[in-house]
């Protein structure tokens, strides 16, 4: 059924149309909440019960809440703001003689035959020379001049339906002018950024899908979008924190870029941002490296990406017992060679939450002879060591310029990082853990 909430969540991915303006969108939130923005260069301030936020590379964001005494942990939440796209070559034109197309390559797995024959639009950020000699990030927009990867028509095709291999540099590249034509993508962009061509020293511009969120199937009980994996999660936790109350603990929520193409950059899950962060924090109220260490094992991460509902016409694909479906609650992930973290300790403690909070849970599992993907969970915990668990909401044809997920879903993974954030972790003399309201 539509609600509010899903309804809210689809206009935040609708202004995101990649994660640059995911990462901008939140930090205007909050801002607007009255978060006070720290700079990685600069010394930071901190203050017991202050309210908090950074930024690095322009797409990545942690944001955090001070307990008013004391630190016994922290309680964090992890997604990611990238979704497959594809990303524009620094010489973005090949030229010919009937079309300028565009110069693309992937970024992360892609469904190609999803991105056809519908409207892209040009979007990301440029890097622009200000007057006072500076380089300033600019996010730019080219709602005007979208673009379109088109198919070969079946007359000329006609094994088109019997699959076929798909080439990112015949197939692919998307039709941008008439053939002759002086347009230039980089100098529409600059002209959105307001800067001239020749002032712009950098750009990160992608193909994104703006075709709007709506509501599907009979009583609307699914979604459809693009960028649900995985800025469904990013907003449903962002929505958790930003209405958690307070709590002993440190409240931190991880916006991570880069998961799409394994998270190893400066701004992503594997990068120190996190541990910097954490780090700093430490430092900021006058804790040293023991305080820490002891801090960071009292703490609990919730990573949070999508998981793979129960395929409607391939339902061979999943583990039978272990399945999800649309709208049955938030999905637990688990995987024997920890490319999910959940283990039986960290399960335990979520399931006590959950059922404390009458919150639905259903478990994801690969088919044991299928591989399935890694996320920021095992990769974030190469850099902190704490406890952690692998969630996400179900949903269908993932990595696809269009996915569908369930409308009530979203609540769920609300409730549960609001539920988690309002709790401290806790070690018993004995060993054992728990969490306490």
């Amino acid at each position: 059924m539509k609600n509010v909430l899903t309804d809210r969540m689809l206009d935040f991915i609708a202004a995101s149309p990649c994660s640059y303006f995911a990462a901008a969108n939140a930090a205007w939130r909050l801002d607007e909440a009255g978060f006070t923005r720290l700079l990685e260069s600069q010394p930071w301030k901190l203050t017991p019960g202050g309210r908090y936020y950074t930024m690095r590379g322009g797409s990545s964001l942690i944001a955090f809440t001070l307990p008013k005494t004391g630190l016994p942990g922290f309680i964090i939440t992890a997604s990611h703001t990238d979704s497959p796209a594809f990303k524009l070559k620094q010489n973005p034109h090949l030229p010919g003689k009937a079309y300028v197309r565009l110069n693309t390559e992937k970024y992360g797995g892609m469904l190609f035959s999803s991105w056809f024959d519908r409207p892209l639009e040009i979007a990301g950020r440029v890097l622009v020379r200000t007057v006072e000699g500076g380089i300033a990030q600019r996010l730019v927009e080219l709602p005007e001049c979208p673009v379109v990867i088109p198919n070969v028509a079946i007359h000329m095709n006609r094994t088109a339906n019997d699959g076929a291999k798909l080439l990112a540099n015949i197939d692919l590249p998307p039709i941008f002018a008439p053939g002759g034509a002086e347009a230039s993508a980089l100098a529409l962009a600059a002209e959105a950024a307001g800067a001239a061509e020749a002032d712009v020293l950098g750009h990160d511009l992608l193909l994104c899908n703006r075709q709007p969120g709506t509501y599907l199937g009979a009583g609307a009980p699914w979604i459809g979008s693009p960028r649900l994996d995985d800025l469904e999660c990013a907003f449903a936790c962002l929505e958790g924190f930003l209405s958690a109350p307070e709590s002993a603990s440190a409240q931190v929520c991880c916006l991570f870029d880069n998961e799409e193409v394994g998270s190893q950059t400066r701004q992503g899950a594997a990068s120190t941002l996190l541990r910097d962060v954490l780090r700093r924090v430490c430092e900021g109220l006058g804790m040293g490296e023991a305080d820490y260490c002891r801090a960071v094992a009292a703490s609990f991460l919730l990573s949070a990406d999508n998981a793979h509902a129960l395929h409607p016409n391939h339902p061979e694909y999943a583990d039978g017992e272990n399945c999800p479906v649309m709208n049955g609650g938030v999905v637990v992930k688990f995987n024997a060679a920890q490319h999910y973290t959940t283990d039986g300790v960290s399960a335990a403690l979520l399931e006590s939450v959950c059922r404390d909070e009458r919150i639905p849970t259903q478990v994801y599992a690969n088919r044991s002879d299928l591989p399935g993907g890694s996320t920021l969970g095992n990769i974030a915990l190469t850099q902190v060591s704490l406890h952690s668990a692998d969630v996400g909401l179900a949903q269908l044809a993932m990595h696809s310029a269009f996915e569908t997920a369930g409308a009530d879903d979203p609540a769920h993974l609300v409730s549960l990082s609001r539920a988690l954030y309002a709790r401290t972790l806790r070690q018993s003399d004995h060993g054992g853990w728990t969490f306490q309201a």
